[in-house]
């Protein structure tokens, strides 16, 4: 029987997790203090995978005996001066983590494959009945784990979190922590070979230990069930727990302290109307401490309660209609070296951009951008559409891609399904048509709707133009009829046609939904200038801009949008030399960190729809 690369790749990850360990998102593991793993990380490159593979390509982690001298994850010495090893991670150079590779050292800005990363840190003897744990925040793109020369796991998907049990292997004293991260491009892989964006690798988000009870609180949810009655109901799950224990839950500003039973699957059910609830918006993104006991174990974070809906081609928050003012986000930042953001303070920056642009929703795509940016948009008032990787070209009939895709949305999902801010899950972007696709979207949206009830589905489709009738534009997909926006990207003025085409299109969107733009824009070297006719200047941008906004308000049921891009960033698709340099330059913001003209449209469109009753 014939196997895909990416079937016989995962069938390779079940094989080599030792039993009873297994790489899954617990959740609050975030929310838990432990041994932080950040800083210097020693690293190997190794473009041949000498360290994983022996000279007859088999895997030294399946071998019995594998060899001490060539196989890195055992990260040994010379055990004395005749002693052959190939490799020392104590003299090779290092890597920061949470980063990527590519921005820090020249040598690796163009790397696609594997690098060894290891860290060693001290850890105090576990007591009877503790767990450890390590939780990695994502690994561009595949991450083998070994813990003192055990190999704890393998993970797929660069933009999700998980984590391994290592409660047999961690050691009281010095341990050693190796992952071999590989980021090369499969066409079974999600995404798939074909992009538009940098394929940053590395461990790009935070590395911790954290030494648990044997039984703790591993997920939490919480939702408000309807502004009108003011009901929050959830739950909280208790991971190793049977029926019976205790769990506690309270929320001190609104005077609730409340205590469940968990049932035979260690879940622990709550319902409750608090007195006075401040709903969560943007304009008023009120967040309530809520904390959870369980035994010896506790967490805490603050959370929003708001509801979110559609009627008609209406989007309803709290009830009461809602214009989504929005511009689209990369996880990249434009400065001091640029990269992956890999700090809350970069996270930040982009989200205070967005609201200087006087958005009140955020894009960000096209993939999990990291805890921090979904928190932070929580504390700052920033609605968030939040997408998985399921992009362009797909293998919409492998089995293994399509398992892959759901892992990356549940996780996505279960990662944060207590963020206010997160109204819509989307499910892909620019995806063409055909049955294969729909069936593949189509069970990503029944396993959305698996996990979470209380939020909008979406994608970024595409328009076509309608046959015998250039200047109509045609929305037509059988997608739309399962999610829950019509939400498509439309580039009028820019791959299709001038600016000026658009006071002469008109839009057929045939469905009773809301209807966004998920994307439009051009392309403009910041600092270049000219007349507006003339293609890559700011002046050519800021026209497209201002010819498309009134376009768009002739949409019927139009919801928002969010144009394309609020940074200019990196891709290796983008090769003009003096204009594009590697970057896609259609950012309101350049990749040095200065607002081109177009910016100015935009926020004044945003602040005239912001004033509108």
């Amino acid at each position: 029987m014939k196997h895909s690369l990416l079937q016989i790749w995962l069938g390779c990850v079940v094989a080599l997790t030792i039993p009873l360990l297994h790489a899954d998102n617990i959740p609050d593991l975030f929310l838990h203090d432990g041994i932080a793993l950040n800083g210097e990380w020693r690293s190997i490159i190794d473009p041949y995978e000498t360290g994983f593979y022996d000279y007859r390509r088999e895997q030294r982690d399946l071998g019995k005996n594998p060899s001490r001298s060539e196989t890195f994850y055992l990260d040994v010495k010379p055990a004395d001066p005749g002693e052959r090893v190939e490799y020392d991670f104590d003299t090779s150079p290092t890597l920061n983590v949470p980063g990527d590779w590519n921005t820090q050292r020249p040598e690796l800005m163009y790397y696609e494959g594997s690098v060894w990363y290891r860290r060693t840190f001290d850890c105090a003897a576990l007591t009877a009945g503790q767990r450890a744990f390590v939780r990695f925040g994502a690994v561009n793109y595949r991450a083998d784990v070994y813990l003192n020369g055990l190999k704890l796991g393998t993970h797929i998907g660069g933009f999700t979190p998980f984590t391994f049990e290592a409660t047999q292997y961690l050691k009281p004293g010095a341990n050693s922590l190796v992952v071999k991260v590989d980021n090369k491009r499969y066409k079974e892989a999600v995404p798939t070979v074909n992009t538009d964006w940098w394929n940053y690798g590395g461990i790009t988000r935070e590395v911790k230990v954290v030494i648990l009870p044997k039984n703790f609180i591993a997920d939490h949810r919480l939702v408000l069930e309807s502004e009108t009655t003011r009901v929050i109901s959830g739950w909280v799950q208790i991971a190793g727990a049977g029926a019976g224990e205790a769990v506690a839950l309270s929320i001190p500003e609104l005077g609730e302290n409340l205590s469940a039973q968990t049932d035979a699957t260690g879940r622990a059910a709550f319902h409750f109307t608090p007195a006075q609830l401040q709903l969560w918006s943007p304009e008023t993104p009120k967040l309530y401490e809520v904390r959870i006991t369980h035994g010896s174990d506790a967490v805490a974070e603050r959370m929003g309660f708001r509801t979110v809906r559609t009627q008609g081609k209406q989007i309803l928050l709290n009830g009461k209609p809602i214009f989504l003012r929005g511009i689209c986000i990369h996880e990249e930042f434009p400065l001091n070296g640029g990269g992956r953001v890999n700090t809350p303070a970069k996270a930040k920056q982009l989200l205070l951009w967005a609201k200087e642009l006087n958005c009140n929703f955020v894009r960000l795509a096209h993939y999990p951008h990291s805890e921090a940016m979904t928190r932070l948009a929580d504390e700052l008032g920033v609605l968030v559409w939040s997408e998985v990787p399921v992009y362009w070209t797909i293998d919409w009939t492998n089995a293994a891609t399509y398992e892959n895709a759901q892992n990356q949305l549940s996780d996505n999902i279960q990662r944060d399904a207590n963020r206010a801010s997160i109204i819509i899950w989307s499910l892909a972007n620019e995806t063409p048509v055909s049955e294969a696709r729909t069936k593949f979207l189509s069970k990503l949206a029944e396993r959305a709707r698996s996990l979470d009830q209380t939020r909008l589905l979406s994608a970024a489709m595409e328009k076509v133009t309608k046959p015998g009738a250039p200047n109509v534009n045609v929305v037509q997909d059988a997608l739309a009829d399962i999610v829950d926006i019509v939400a498509f990207n439309q580039y009028v003025g820019w791959y299709d046609g001038l600016p000026e085409k658009c006071a002469r299109v008109s839009w057929e969107i045939p469905y009773n939904k809301p209807v966004f733009i998920s994307e439009f824009g051009g392309d403009a070297r910041q600092g270049l200038h000219g007349n507006k006719d003339q293609r890559w200047t700011e002046e050519f941008q800021e026209d497209l801009y201002q010819q498309t906004l009134p376009m768009l308000d002739k949409i019927d049921g139009l919801a928002g949008f969010t144009p394309w891009i609020l940074v200019d960033f990196r891709s290796p698709r983008r090769v003009l030399p003096g204009i594009q340099d590697g970057f896609n330059r259609k950012g309101l913001i350049s990749s040095e960190g200065t607002k081109k003209k177009a910016f100015s449209v935009l926020q004044a469109y945003y602040r005239k729809r912001a004033a509108a009753p």
